[in-house]
């Protein structure tokens, strides 16, 4: 098979892992049974306003609502409001966000009912600082955090004690009304208290334990905010608070699911597939230096998978900054990855977000195979310089090589696929 046949492949993979997680098929069964009172849609993440177009078509009375979503993924919906704010840094559209949304639950009765459509980025889309800071404290605590390396669990549970929305509050303040939150997990593991940041879904978690995760992951926040998470004003409501005693929680969408789907299509291509794990965390370039380990193993030893082979994984990794490049995790880790499976023939791979866009720019990954360094050097890209700059997306850009499906209406997390071929490296 030949890399183009390859990439061809991989996209099928994806397509497959998406399709998965699409809107209808994720709400089918999971919707809540109508209530006597109102019923009020409310949302937050990448994928959040296709959620709530198709919520639309298939519940069946009025509703009304307010969901907020990334500049570029809006979708129409005839009755739900549709905002769009910044992420990953969040912005004064996504403040005016999170207060309409507070709005919308506000004067609810116990007759009423809450559906909270809760996808990944929803973090960045609903900056409320508590009293006496301001969108810049919020961005600021951003930028820190997505330079720390941290994972995402980490840089949820500290988010969620520097807000008036996140950890549960949403939920707050939706009491008496019943909230049934509907969750796309992009979380290692799922925990949907996680999913951006827990706006209706409480967490154990307290200040105390997230100010001791700072330190933990020396994580240099600004002095101000870092003194705040640790005070009793921090602190989000209890999972034992009565705010959350009759509401519901479902996770309707994930990367185990999705990585299920994709293998199912290596399957039917001639592939065995093996999934290491749906909830894969760690710097993205150590992470594809273990891909790349595991690659060379079964490529020279035919263990511990038998070619030919699918070797699919799922999770969320992180990058450092280091250097001031374009670049993102998915790309970082598939240049880490191609380095150390330069020159390997029949080892081709692939690493992208779900949700469409991986760091800045327009791509969702790239793909690479055993000729990708060899060819950066041959262009005058050292690979290793590249890396250092956190630069990956110029050296796929360069090569042709970036994947861009443009944003796919969902998110559950990054999708890695590494074909193996039966006559790979003779």
């Amino acid at each position: 098979m030949t890399f183009q046949q390859s990439k061809t492949l991989l996209s099928k993979l994806f397509d497959a892992a998406i399709l998965a997680a699409a809107p209808h098929g994720a709400l089918q069964g999971n919707l809540p049974a109508k209530p006597k009172g109102r019923v009020v849609v409310v949302g937050a993440g990448k994928g959040v306003a296709q959620l709530a177009a198709a919520l639309e078509d298939m519940w069946d009375g009025p509703i009304s609502g307010v969901v907020v979503t990334r500049y570029g993924y809006a979708a129409p919906c005839k009755v739900i409001r549709v905002l769009e704010a910044s992420h990953p840094v969040p912005d004064q559209a996504g403040v005016g966000a999170a207060s309409e949304i507070l709005k919308a639950v506000s004067d609810l009765g116990k007759d009423d009912l809450v559906i909270a459509l809760i996808c990944g980025g929803g973090s960045a889309l609903l900056p409320a600082p508590p009293d006496g800071f301001t969108l810049e404290d919020e961005q600021d605590l951003n930028k820190s955090l997505l330079a720390s390396g941290a994972p995402i669990g980490v840089m949820n549970a500290i988010r969620k004690h520097f807000s008036q929305i996140k950890g549960g509050r949403l939920a707050q303040a939706a009491y008496p009304a019943k909230v049934v939150s509907l969750v796309v997990s992009d979380v290692p593991g799922d925990d949907p208290a996680q999913v951006a940041s827990g706006p209706t879904v409480p967490d154990a978690i307290d200040g105390l334990a997230a100010a001791a995760l700072v330190k933990s992951y020396s994580i240099d926040l600004p002095p101000r905010i870092a003194a705040f998470i640790s005070t009793p004003s921090a602190r989000a409501p209890k999972p034992d608070d009565a705010c959350f005693a009759q509401n519901e929680v479902k996770v309707i969408a994930s990367a185990a699911l999705s990585l299920k789907a994709a293998a199912q299509v290596a399957a039917k291509a001639g592939y065995t597939p093996v999934i290491l794990s749906d909830a894969i965390e760690g710097e993205a370039r150590e992470i594809g230096l273990m891909h790349a380990a595991i690659a060379r193993h079964v490529v020279q030893k035919d263990t511990p998978f038998a070619k030919p082979v699918a070797i699919l994984s799922g999770g969320e990794t992180t990058v450092t900054l280091r250097g001031t490049g374009k670049g993102g995790r998915n790309t970082e880790f598939l240049l880490a990855f191609a380095r150390c499976i330069a020159g390997l023939s029949g080892v081709v791979a692939m690493a992208a977000d779900t949700d469409g866009i991986d760091g800045s720019e327009d791509n969702a990954g790239a793909f690479a195979d055993g000729t990708t360094a060899p060819r950066l050097l041959a262009a005058g890209m050292d690979p290793m310089a590249i890396l250092s700059a956190n630069d990956a997306w110029s050296a796929f850009d360069a090569l042709g090589d970036l994947f861009v499906p443009g944003p796919t209406g969902t998110n559950v997390n990054d999708f890695r696929a590494i074909l193996i071929s039966k006559d790979a490296g003779s």
